[in-house]
């Protein structure tokens, strides 16, 4: 169906993103799901592009346009190509609006050149191993001494935190027993800080290219200068985020769900099975049928979302609800797609097995399938 979210300039970006992904990405994809990690490298190359700048101001070295749907053609693009490209999403979705939204000058001519030319990798650190979704929870802790913080804690499951180069880290710098979330701040802490250790490297089920690994702080002083934003108001600072972060996820959901029909349908064709192809089946034909109606849903209701978004205009409860369904299409939809491989589905030599296994987390990052359920029935007065 016709679909009215792009403008030319974003279409030219999109060619200039496919271009990109099938040279420099494709061919040695399998060698980074090895290692496990994106090299620096292509960071560096997608900066020198112009395609990790767009929202970065001008006099900083980006193009200076706080447009969402650059970041929505670079996931769908990747989704097309069947890869992934998870810390650079992180990267421009998750953490960069931090930045953005609350770096002060001073740390804007610090960090800003950096990260619109890929030279700076970043990371947040919010989960602990106690804490997950009530981040009010978080007992990692930071001291004021003088002009400088004392952190000390731990973080678990941190995309990109192997590489990273600035860490922006949730930390509790003072308790109000009437009031959990309140107290919170953060810092960022920099490579080589004394203190500051990444732990093992995690290894998942999926999106194997992007690294996730431990971090420990233990007595790492970090400057107040790194403080981004005010003390003890990173609460508020999280939820204000936390509609595009819930977006992004959705916006890969229902490209990698596009990507697994499309792999499905080239697939039934070739296959034969009792001397016809796998797409002469009724089955064949209702099921695809039937997941092709549920992506093509799932996309006007992200594609609204998008707009709204871009506008400034989009709820927290509404994020939420497009990030339900849209994962939740996403699981019912590359099951179904993988049945149709048999057995070789279950083979990671077929993308199907790799788009299966990564689209399991989609219903438990940035927020379970059930924590959005409670906020959608929050919103309904529940």
């Amino acid at each position: 169906m016709r679909r009215d979210v792009f403008t030319d300039d974003h279409e030219a970006f999109r060619r200039l993103a496919r271009d990109f992904i099938a040279k420099e990405v494709v061919p040695h994809y399998a060698e980074w799901e090895e290692t496990g990690r994106l090299p620096r490298t292509l960071f560096e190359q997608l900066g020198s592009l112009g395609l990790l700048g767009t929202a970065v101001p001008e006099e900083y070295g980006g193009a200076g346009l706080a447009d969402y749907r650059y970041n929505v053609v670079l996931q769908e693009e990747s989704a097309r190509a069947l890869v992934t490209l998870g810390t650079v999403r992180t990267q421009l979705d998750v953490v960069l609006p931090y930045f953005l939204t609350y770096a002060d000058r001073d740390q804007r001519e610090r960090w800003f050149p950096g990260l619109a030319s890929g030279t700076l990798l970043t990371a947040v650190a919010m989960t602990e191993p106690g804490t997950g979704s009530d981040l009010a929870g978080i007992r990692t802790t930071a001291v004021r001494d003088g002009d400088s913080y004392v952190l000390n804690g731990a973080k678990t499951f941190i995309t990109g935190g192997l590489l990273a180069d600035l860490v922006i880290v949730v930390a509790r710098t003072s308790t109000d027993p009437d009031n959990r979330r309140a107290g919170l701040t953060l810092l960022v802490v920099e490579d080589g800080m004394p203190g500051f250790t990444r732990g093992r490297v995690l290894h998942k089920l999926g999106i194997k290219v992007q690294d996730t690994v431990e971090l420990a702080f233990d007595d790492v002083r970090v400057p107040v200068a790194n403080r981004l934003g005010e003390e003890g108001a990173a609460f508020g600072y999280l939820g204000h985020n936390l509609p595009q972060e819930r977006m992004t996820v959705a916006v890969g959901s229902v490209a990698q769900s596009r990507a697994a029909l499309d792999t499905t349908i080239a697939y039934v064709k070739e296959r034969k099975a009792f001397g016809k192809p796998v797409a002469s089946f009724q089955n064949t034909k209702f099921e695809l049928a039937a997941v092709a109606a549920e992506i093509e849903a799932s996309q006007a209701m992200l594609d609204r979302a998008v707009l709204e978004l871009v506008a400034g205009e989009l709820s927290g409860p509404d994020a939420a609800k497009v990030k339900l369904f849209c994962t939740e299409m996403q699981a019912r939809a590359v099951d179904r797609c993988l049945q149709l491989f048999g057995g070789y589905g279950y083979m990671l030599e077929y993308p199907i097995a790799r788009l299966y296994a990564d689209a399991r987390i989609t219903r438990i990052y940035a927020g379970t399938s059930e924590v959005m359920k409670v906020i959608i029935a929050k919103s309904l007065g529940l």
